[in-house]
Parts: C-alpha cells; sequence; structure tokens
C-alpha cells in the first residue's frame, strides 16, 4: 500500500471515530461540529505534526559543532540514500532512543536523545540513524507523524466523552443523539481502536526501514546490536514524559516499561528484527 493511501485511509478511519463522539455528544449538530473539527485536525497534522511531536519532546537543534560525528554520519547516510540532509535535533531525555519526522524528505528532521548520544557505539548510532533515514527514505515519516497527532486527538476526546457522559452532558435516548451509556462505552474503545489502526500500518515498515537502514549503513549488525540495547534500556527505563500516542514514531516503543505499551505496541519484536537483521549479514 502506497504512503498516500496509508495516509488517506488513517485519516478516514480517525475522522470517523472523531464524528461519533460528536453524535454521541450532541446528535446531529454534534455531528457537523465534530466534523468541522476532523477537517482542521486533518489540515493541522497535515502541515504541523512534525512541530507537535517535536515541541511535545521538548527538542532542540543540534547544531554540527555540538555534534560534528552525528552531522557527518546524517550527511553521509543522506547522501547514500539520494536524499536532502535532513535537520538534526536532541530530545533532553535520559532513554537511548530516536525517530523521524516532516511531511516528506524536504521537511525531514532526525530526532535523537541525549541518552542515545551517551549510550551507543558509533556503530551502533550509525545504524539507528540508517534506521530513521530509511523511514525518510520510504516516505513513512508523514503517517507516522499524522498518526501520532490524531491517535493522541482521539485519546483527548475520548476522556472529555467519558467524563461528560459520567456527570450527565451530551445527548440522551433520543431522534437526536444516542444513548450516554453507549457513549461511555465507546470512549473506551476508540483509543484502542486508534492503536490498533497503528500497528496494523506500522509494524511491516518498521521491517522495511530496518532492511534500508541496513543497506544504507553497510553493516546489518550495527543496527542489530543498536535494537537489542535500546530495547533493554526501554524496558528497564521507559520514557517518563510524553504521549504513548506517538511511540510509533520510535525506533523502539520507549514506553515498553508499561504492560498495556506492550500489549499494543505498533513495533514487532525486537528479537524478530534482530534475526532478520543478522540474516541480512554475509
Amino acid at each position: 500500500m502506497s504512503s498516500q493511501l496509508r495516509t488517506g485511509v488513517l485519516l478516514a478511519v480517525l475522522t470517523a471515530l472523531i464524528i461519533l463522539f460528536g453524535r454521541f455528544l450532541g446528535g446531529q449538530t454534534g455531528m457537523v461540529v465534530a466534523f468541522l473539527i476532523a477537517v482542521v485536525m486533518n489540515v493541522g497534522s497535515y502541515w504541523y505534526s512534525d512541530k507537535i511531536v517535536l515541541s511535545m519532546y521538548r527538542a532542540v537543534d543540534l547544531s554540527p559543532s555540538d555534534a560534528p560525528m552525528i552531522h557527518s554520519i546524517v550527511e553521509e547516510l543522506a547522501q547514500r540514500a539520494g536524499l536532502p540532509k535532513p535537520r538534526v535535533v536532541l530530545v533532553p531525555e535520559n532513554t537511548p532512543n530516536a525517530f523521524a519526522t516532516g511531511r516528506d524528505p524536504k521537511h525531514a528532521v532526525v530526532a535523537v536523545t541525549q541518552g542515545l548520544l551517551q549510550t551507543l557505539s558509533p556503530e551502533e548510532i550509525k545504524g539507528v540513524l540508517a534506521h530513521e533515514m530509511g523511514h525518510v527514505k520510504n516516505r513513512d515519516i508523514l503517517i507516522q507523524s499524522v498518526a501520532a497527532t490524531l491517535a493522541g486527538a482521539i485519546m483527548i476526546v475520548a476522556n472529555m466523552v467519558k467524563w461528560a457522559t459520567l456527570f450527565g452532558f451530551g445527548s440522551r435516548d433520543d431522534e437526536e443523539g444516542g444513548s450516554p451509556l453507549v457513549a461511555f462505552v465507546f470512549a473506551l474503545i476508540a483509543p484502542i481502536a486508534a492503536s490498533l489502526i497503528q500497528m496494523a500500518i506500522s509494524r511491516s515498515r518498521e521491517f522495511l526501514a530496518d532492511e534500508t537502514g541496513a543497506r544504507l549503513a553497510g553493516n546489518p549488525h550495527y543496527l542489530a546490536n543498536a535494537l537489542e540495547k535500546l530495547d533493554a534500556y526501554s524496558r528497564s527505563m521507559p520514557l517518563q514524559h510524553g504521549n504513548p500516542a506517538t511511540e510509533n514514531m520510535f525506533i523502539v516503543n520507549p514506553f515498553a516499561g508499561m504492560s498495556v505499551a506492550r500489549l499494543f505496541s505498533t513495533h514487532p519484536p525486537t528479537e524478530e528484527r534482530v534475526r532478520r537483521l543478522r540474516n541480512m549479514a554475509p
């Protein structure tokens, strides 16, 4: 499935969820209002989802003078991939991890955490950055950013619906709206549905980014070794800040220490990713 088609499917499904929320809360009028909100969210997520996510994680630009090795690796990988060199930013988190965002390769951003720079070897860092450049080359960064932004919005709206129904707001059992009990149950299910949509889209893309990254880095073991370390760190010291709805953007699930996060993880098992990478080596 092409990146554009995946994005369209995701937008359509998550938009439908938001409109249903409006139906439960305000009947026909609520549906119209929710549809207008969904349109604004869709347009905004396309143009500003990367900025929203970077702001959420307090990312700051990482200059070549501050991290010459990182910029040198990114420039080398960009040349190999035939892409413009992306902007590089630093996330002030001790948990080692990384992600890429942006609406297209010309506006791509590669983000690395402080912990990643302090934990991994240069070869492992190259493997991680090559994986993120793989996402850029395969044009996954838009779908990742849009999915993270809209899934986060679904969770916020779902919480609003739950509290509204608990305190008696919203439509009643009449022609204009649905049952508050049904609205409450739907508000519980909708975030899970959004996570399942992310899972269905993201898991296959991670395998492809691993393969692309291994070829760009020139050695599959670089990324395989890095994934083993990152997975262990994410389980022992998961991110304390941020929104679990954005976990699909990271190279490994940064909230893996949480049992619910593991259950609905958008990432395939690290062991399987490592096995495939090892098998790529001569």
